[in-house]
């Protein structure tokens, strides 16, 4: 019976950190919003209207010294940030840009305060979305 006990213990035991394991390794990645270029698509739910489609607003965020860089369509934008992925909340604090003269300078400044305002994020496959609380979304992004 001794025997029986301890196989079955055994048994119990190799069953848990299989299970354990097997539910670390299925732990979604797809939340990971660091270390790619996201391309500026909409602002305030409008797609964004570009006179030169090349002046593309993007950022990408770095988790070596947290720090975030972008382009604004006519300016080069950085600084730092705080993320929380487990549950989805951001905070781009104010940074540095450069103050060159553009023709997209509207869309510049409302892309420059998106960033500003956002306090939270969702991803749906390669679209990444900046949200302020529950309103609606700030900025829509999609992976370059």
């Amino acid at each position: 019976m001794k025997s029986l006990y301890s196989y079955l213990s055994a048994l119990f035991l190799a069953v848990f950190l299989v299970s354990c394991n097997t539910q670390t390794a299925q732990k979604p990645t797809t939340t990971d919003i660091t270390g790619k270029t996201w391309k500026l698509t909409e602002l305030n739910g409008q797609p964004i209207k570009l006179k030169n489609p090349k002046n593309n607003p993007h950022f990408k965020l770095d988790m070596n010294g947290m720090k975030y860089e972008g382009y604004a369509g006519c300016n080069g934008l950085g600084g730092t940030f705080e993320i929380k992925q487990d549950i989805m909340r951001i905070k781009f604090n104010q940074g540095v840009s450069t103050m060159m003269a553009c023709e997209d300078l509207d869309i510049e400044n409302q892309f420059s305060k998106a960033l500003l305002s956002a306090d939270n994020y969702s991803i749906n496959g390669n679209t990444l979305t900046l949200n302020k609380a529950r309103m609606a979304p700030l900025a829509k992004f999609v992976l370059q």
